[in-house]
């Protein structure tokens, strides 16, 4: 009788949950559209419309977490699902769902007490909206994510009375003065907090522990790591991620997919490897809406391998074309990654994306050259060009094909800011997906946002707690203490920009790229400086290097990715994959040593 009440309780909650967030959703949809349309008529603006779009990005961040936690969709390293209930009791799992809650608990008490603060010493950051208020979320959020993971963790109380227990034990001063006193606890914390992620704890769960490990140990409050993740949320570019990732679940919920590689195949059929081509165009378009390659890869693999697959190109070659071309895009506007990257290392958005065009036509120059070489070998059956057909499907999908140039014009134009470019590209595609030509009805609607906001959740709380440990770090001062270390021990810009490759290969291998963003720009920002290396060209490097880290073994995320969607073990994935890898791996280097590819626009 209780779960059943259990379980009706939890949809209603579910339901609540997704009726504010699409509410949140459209107060940052409709803000900076309705400030554009008021500056373009010279009407009164809408009293700190701005930052009230800041903070339902933080609303959305974390009512999205939730979503992820119930749906089990929070960023691991793992591919399997460590909270699903288990009467069967295994040591390493039990770690990793006790470090998960432990630290869950530790961001709750560190938010409550941050809310203590602002209640204190309360600013508002609209009329009669206090801060505190829109923080508030914060202590709710993982307090609720808390009380989510603890009922998921185990269905047998013992287990889940040892974790309270050792939750108590761990809030007690006394003992843990005397633990820290015997034993080097930084270093044993670490080691639990890495078996934990290597167990199927959330990305964010390691950031975050590690950062409450060595704020503790510090006796800096915890408060301060809550702080950090409200300042790098609440960031005046940040709400184009949710807009951004938005657009491009509403296209991939749409029909576009199928209808942009009908325009790419009238257009680039007639070519030997046309088909691979249209592929890697359209995959680039959508990795750089959604900012990663988890939604190309799972929302458009079942389409694209079997249209390889029936014009005769191996599987093999088709598994490995959809991994690399998943995210081909990170360069291109509006590419989420550029965007972060901007904010972490404050320089001008709009100039990276300046510089990343380029090196990214390069990469899908170079891909697209191994896939009409792949098309010739295998004697790949043509399709004649006609041009009539080409026009006719060109303008049958015009609604569509005026997306990228809308976004381009948004941001490079200068009439509109990025945000609010987001804002007109989300109501565009709306308009014309529900009112024009229907492929999505309006009761699809709450679904579409349950599923993206559990997505931008699982990456939002990612980079939150990632600043907090970030935070640490410079306070620590580390990135002094290695640009001193490679004063003596590089003494060339050639042999550092190799490490660097080498180094960024490891992360973007072992971190996704949002979390790697905060915590490794501020440690190399500085060395680039001092080697003389351009701050542009140095995130153009970073970005190109995690792209190919996200297909270098062993755990690269795409090749995970690609084996739980096409249900391939992980040697026929990298045996896919292998030939992309090394046409990347010859691009990167092309970007990483060539600046002027780079810097050319900027000049």
């Amino acid at each position: 009788m209780f779960f059943k009440w259990y379980n009706f309780l939890s949809i209603k909650i579910i339901k609540i949950e997704v009726l504010i967030t699409a509410f949140i959703f459209s107060g940052m949809i409709l803000l900076p559209f309705l400030e554009t349309i008021s500056r373009i008529f010279k009407l009164n603006n809408i009293p700190a419309s701005q930052v009230l779009v800041q903070h339902f990005t933080l609303w959305i961040a974390f009512l999205g977490a939730i979503l992820a936690t119930r749906e089990n969709n929070l960023l691991s390293l793992s591919r399997v699902s460590l909270f699903d209930n288990q009467n069967t009791f295994y040591i390493s799992k039990w770690i990793a769902k006790t470090t998960t809650f432990l630290v869950l608990l530790a961001l709750t008490f560190g938010s409550f007490e941050l809310l203590k603060i602002e209640i204190k010493d309360s600013i508002n950051i609209a009329p009669f909206i206090p801060r505190w208020f829109a923080q508030i979320i914060m202590p709710i959020g993982f307090g609720i994510m808390t009380v989510i993971i603890f009922q998921k963790s185990y269905s047998h109380i013992i287990y889940k009375v040892i974790s309270l227990l050792l939750a108590l034990l761990l809030s007690t001063d006394l003992i843990l003065d005397t633990v820290s006193d015997i034993f080097p606890i930084r270093i044993i914390g670490s080691i639990i907090i890495l078996f934990a992620l290597l167990n199927g704890a959330p990305i964010f769960i390691g950031l975050g522990g590690m950062a409450v490990l060595f704020f503790w140990y510090d006796f800096t409050p915890i408060a301060a790591i809550p702080a950090e993740t409200y300042r790098i949320v609440v960031s005046p570019t940040l709400p184009t991620i949710p807009l951004f990732t938005l657009a491009g679940y509403l296209l991939a919920e749409s029909k576009t997919s199928e209808r942009l590689v009908k325009v790419f195949r009238q257009v680039f059929g007639w070519i030997p490897g046309g088909t691979p081509v249209v592929i890697v165009l359209l995959c680039g378009f959508f990795s750089a809406l959604t900012g990663g390659s988890g939604v190309t890869i799972l929302a458009l693999g079942g389409l694209l391998v079997p249209l390889l697959l029936k014009e005769g190109y191996s599987k093999s070659f088709s598994i490995g074309l959809i991994t690399v071309s998943g995210s081909i895009g990170l360069l291109f506007p509006p590419s989420l990654p550029v965007i972060i990257y901007g904010i972490t290392a404050g320089i001008s958005i709009k100039s990276i994306f300046l510089a990343g065009l380029i090196p990214g036509f390069l990469l899908i120059t170079f891909i697209s050259s191994w896939s009409l070489y792949q098309g010739k070998s295998s004697n790949i059956h043509l399709e004649k060009f006609n041009f009539k057909k080409a026009f006719k499907v060109c303008l049958d999908t015009k609604e569509e094909l005026i997306i990228p140039i809308l976004i381009l014009f948004g941001i490079f134009g200068g009439y509109t800011t990025l945000v609010e470019t987001a804002s007109i590209t989300v109501l565009y595609i709306l308009f014309i997906e529900i009112f024009i030509l229907k492929d999505i009805r309006i009761k699809d609607l709450p679904r579409i946002i349950k599923e993206c906001s559990s997505l931008i959740g699982g990456v939002l709380i990612i980079l939150g707690v990632a600043m907090g440990l970030t935070s640490y770090l410079i306070d620590a001062q580390i990135p002094i203490l290695l640009l001193e270390k490679a004063k003596i021990l590089i003494h060339s810009k050639l042999l550092f920009l190799l490490l660097l490759n080498i180094f960024l290969l490891l992360v973007g291998c072992l971190m996704d790229i949002f979390s790697a963003i905060i915590v490794i720009v501020p440690l190399i920002a500085p060395l680039g400086l001092h080697f003389g290396i351009d701050p542009v060209h140095l995130g153009i490097i970073f970005i190109a290097n995690l792209e190919l880290g996200f297909l270098t073994p062993p755990v690269g995320m795409n090749l995970f990715l690609a084996a739980y969607r096409f249900k391939e073990d992980m040697p026929t994935i990298y045996k896919a994959t292998l030939p992309f890898f090394i046409v990347k791996l010859f691009v990167v280097g092309l970007i990483t040593y060539l600046p002027f590819l780079t810097l050319i626009f900027l000049k």
